[in-house]
């Protein structure tokens, strides 16, 4: 049976749409036409929007705002998005970077969604037609979300605050063992002052490291210091098991994968004018 598109000039229009059954909003492609692809019959047909906002990236003040349908490729050409391009970088290889966009990424299941780890620890609100949610409750009722995303938003960390770290067997656009983005502000004696830290392939979806936060205020960025941090690293994590990796072995290279990060000193590079 063929697959009917239907294109829509605002997203309220493509929104009234989806309340047909069957029916998927169709953004870059790579989950909705893949699950179609593989014989999803629940899939009747597929709904998009052309509204301009949705490929618009807003940099304001240090404060940013990145339309649901802004490919993974375009945020790694953009240079004021520099801190996330190697989250995006993450995300498989180039012709799916020129598809993937960051609301398909946000419903990601895993192993996938590499940028929404990193939005996680950016704690990036994001926003529906139904209004804007924290990204932690965003991805806590994802399944239930029948909302269009329509935007995602987030502060820039200072330079140097955040960092990100895929981890895969097949280089370099494997589907990823773990990923792992951190944003952190250190105090003039260089002890952390906040931390936040997302991981990616360590639950059904991406989670806070809440235990390792905690751990983290106050200490100094040295083996010594983020040895409590890596004790606890693990604690409310649930990885899966699948064709990737066990969850035992999730488990058990999460710490040292953790600590590399955090022991990791270098800036994200910024591109010359």
């Amino acid at each position: 049976m063929a697959l009917a598109l239907q294109t829509f000039p605002t997203v309220k229009d493509a929104g009234a749409a989806l309340k047909v059954a069957g029916t998927r909003y169709l953004g870059g492609g790579t989950l909705v036409v893949r699950a179609a692809n593989e014989g999803d019959v629940s899939i009747s047909g597929f709904v998009r929007s052309t509204e301009p906002a949705l490929s618009a990236v807003t940099v304001s003040g240090g404060t940013v705002r990145i339309g649901a349908s802004v490919t993974m490729a375009a945020i790694v050409r953009h240079a004021d998005l520099a801190p996330l391009a190697s989250a995006a970088r993450a995300v498989g290889g180039p012709a799916i970077r020129n598809m993937a966009s960051v609301g398909g990424n946000l419903f990601a299941p895993t192993p996938y969604g590499d940028f929404t780890v990193a939005l996680l620890a950016l704690d990036a609100t994001v926003s529906t037609g139904d209004g804007e949610l924290p990204i932690e409750t965003f991805l806590a009722k994802r399944e239930s979300n029948h909302a269009i995303v329509t935007a995602v938003g987030f502060t820039l960390p200072k330079e140097g605050g955040f960092r990100f770290l895929k981890v895969s067997r097949v280089k370099p656009k494997g589907i990823s063992v773990l990923s792992i983005a951190t944003v952190l502000e250190q105090a003039p004696d260089g002890s952390v002052s906040s931390a936040r830290i997302a991981l990616g392939c360590m639950a059904d979806r991406p989670i806070r490291a809440s235990a390792a936060e905690n751990a983290l205020i106050g200490r100094k960025l040295t083996a010594d210091g983020i040895a409590p941090a890596l004790a606890v690293a693990r604690d409310g994590t649930s990885p899966p098991t699948d064709p990737i990796a066990s969850a035992w072995y999730r488990n058990e290279v999460l710490p040292v994968h953790l600590g590399r990060l955090l022991l990791a000193s270098k800036p994200w590079p910024r591109r010359k004018e």
